[in-house]
Parts: C-alpha cells; sequence; structure tokens
C-alpha cells in the first residue's frame, strides 16, 4: 500500500526527522490531535465511512477531514508503519457507559524501546504515549492515566480529581486487522440510539494541549488555560464555525 507519507506529515505539521523513540512518537500522536479533528459529520450527513485504512489516509490528506477511532486510528497506523514504527491494532471495548464486552473501538499498540498504547481517535483522551509495560499512574499529556490489568484484559483508565481511577476502555494486546472491525463500524453507524448518527461534532486539540476546542451540535466550547469559554452557535452559523475553527467543510 502506497501512503502519501510526505502529504501526510505536511498534514499534521511534522517537519523533524524521524527517530523511532518515544519523543518523536509523542510529536507525531500530539500533531495529529491538534490538526486532525475526532468528527462525525459523515455518519450524521448519511454518507457513511469505512474502516478501509487507505482511503481513510487519503480523506485526511486529501479532503483536510477527520473521523472517528476507525478512520483515524486506521489511517495513523499506515503513517506510523511507513515510516517504520512496528504497529498492532487493538480491539477495546468502550467503558464509558458502563461494563460491557463488545469491541467497539480500535486503538494501537506501537513499539519502540518498549510497547506504548496511542490513541488519536478516542476524543479528549491521553495525548501521550501510555507505557504498556508500567505499573502505576502515568502522565498522559492531559491527566493521570493508569493501567489496570485483569482477565478480562487490560482496561486504560483515568483518574478524576480525587485520584479515582475512572474505567475508559479495556483491551488485550492481540493485534487486529481492520476487516475485523468492519461489522461494529457498520452497527454504530446504524443504531439510531448512538451519538454517532443524532448530533454532529467536532473537536481537536489545541497549543499543545490540554487547550482544545468542540463543536456540538447549538455550541462552541473552548478549553484555554482552564478557562472554558461556551458559545452559542445557530444553525445557521454552524458551518461557518466548523470552517473557522476545523479547517474543514462538510460533504454536500
Amino acid at each position: 500500500m502506497d501512503v502519501d507519507v510526505d502529504g501526510y506529515l505536511e498534514r499534521i505539521g511534522f517537519g523533524g526527522s524521524v527517530r523511532h523513540d518515544r519523543a518523536t512518537l509523542a510529536e507525531l500522536q500530539q500533531l495529529h490531535l491538534i490538526a486532525v479533528p475526532f468528527e462525525n459529520l459523515d455518519i450524521v450527513d448519511g454518507h457513511g465511512v469505512t474502516v478501509d485504512a487507505l482511503a481513510n489516509v487519503a480523506k485526511i490528506v486529501e479532503q483536510g477531514r477527520g473521523g472517528w477511532c476507525f478512520e483515524l486510528n486506521g489511517a495513523f497506523a499506515l503513517l506510523l508503519e511507513a515510516l517504520g514504527f512496528r504497529v498492532l491494532g487493538l480491539g477495546a471495548a468502550v467503558l464509558l457507559d458502563g461494563p460491557t464486552r463488545v469491541i467497539d473501538h480500535l486503538a494501537l499498540e506501537v513499539q519502540v524501546d518498549r510497547p506504548y498504547l496511542v490513541d488519536v481517535g478516542f476524543g479528549n483522551s491521553f495525548t501521550s504515549p501510555i507505557d504498556l509495560n508500567a505499573t502505576g499512574p502515568q502522565d498522559g499529556g492531559n491527566g493521570t492515566y493508569e493501567l489496570i490489568g485483569s482477565p478480562q484484559g487490560t482496561t486504560l483508565t483515568r483518574h478524576d480529581a480525587t485520584g479515582v481511577p475512572e474505567a475508559q476502555y479495556r483491551f488485550k494486546r492481540v493485534a487486529h486487522t481492520m476487516d475485523q472491525f468492519d461489522h461494529a463500524s457498520k452497527s454504530l453507524q446504524a443504531d439510531p440510539d448512538k451519538h454517532w448518527r443524532a448530533k454532529p461534532f467536532a473537536t481537536r486539540l489545541l497549543d499543545r494541549g490540554p487547550d482544545r476546542v468542540t463543536l456540538t451540535t447549538d455550541r462552541l466550547k473552548v478549553v484555554r488555560d482552564g478557562v472554558t469559554t461556551e458559545t452559542p452557535i445557530a444553525s445557521d452559523e454552524w458551518d461557518t464555525t466548523l470552517h473557522a475553527w476545523f479547517g474543514m467543510r462538510r460533504r454536500p
């Protein structure tokens, strides 16, 4: 598969030397989170999305768009592999709404000096690689994270304000191919009870994080230096606001 590496690196604003170390991996992850939005507009607008990673590279690079986990992490995996990193796709069960064993998320394991958990498709989540072999709390760039093992797999947790670990998603370190996520992708797109179909959104990191901008159905939320500003957005202002903050336009 031919990946437009130069175009992809230009899209995310990476102009340095590629070294196979944690620092370079962290830089690539963070720049991706800044430049490429986590968004669901093609799903809401009825165009549908695919798990074809090469097609999603084109969506990101040529169309200036973002996507959800299957698109973003699938495409990012191709970029990392083209740059010489060893990457595994991990199937994860999202636990934000409670316990489940349904695999409905794609995350990445990237090997440099040791294996790291990397994710550019989980919204307001960690912005630096998480050491998969470490125990105890870790700095994830925008908060404290911890990996907790169990017979069901490894659970990524994020500490709340009191230091209590809150489950984000659970995974096993078993390689998955992109076609193994096809059923989950189609199911989530088709489910009318899921927010993916009903409520448009786009979010991305700002200024190296943890600042963030998020556009939802009727408001723009900007977090800078710990201060949150929310601005109501009328329906006729939505596309203009999207372009102003995310540099992209919806497909007709």
